[in-house]
């Protein structure tokens, strides 16, 4: 695949792709001419890497997971490496999850205290 596919079918710019090469994070071959030429699997692949920086993990993160997709074998230290990230990750979820809580709990009180047609009505009628 060219690598205007790739992006499109990633959702990531050509320049997002070209950074990923940089940091090694994807792999091109060359064609004859000099364009890069991606195998097929490198939409889900850029699609696993959007999603793993979104996580908030750095490219070098990335890159010492990555093999595991490539080789589908996972050495002790990067088992860990998988656990503590998904363990960084479940932090920041359940972070998330105690503010989304909260403003729930401060919308509730917003819609409480907000002014009833009843109130609204006696308001205007002491106003007149």
């Amino acid at each position: 695949m060219r690598i205007g596919k790739v992006a499109e079918g990633a959702g990531v710019s050509v320049r997002a792709l070209r950074y990923y090469e940089e940091q090694r994070l994807v792999i091109a071959d060359r064609s004859p001419s000099g364009h890069r030429q991606y195998p097929e699997s490198a939409v889900e692949r850029v699609k696993f890497i959007q999603l793993l920086y979104s996580a908030g993990l750095s490219s070098k993160a990335i890159l010492q997971v990555l093999p595991f997709l490539d080789t589908l074998v996972a050495t002790p230290r990067m088992t860990q490496r998988l656990k503590d990230e998904r363990d960084r990750i479940r932090t920041q979820i359940d972070d998330l999850t105690r503010a989304h809580d909260r403003l729930d709990e401060l919308i509730g009180l917003a819609t409480e205290s907000a002014i009833s047609p009843a109130t609204c009505s006696a308001s205007v009628d002491a106003s007149t």
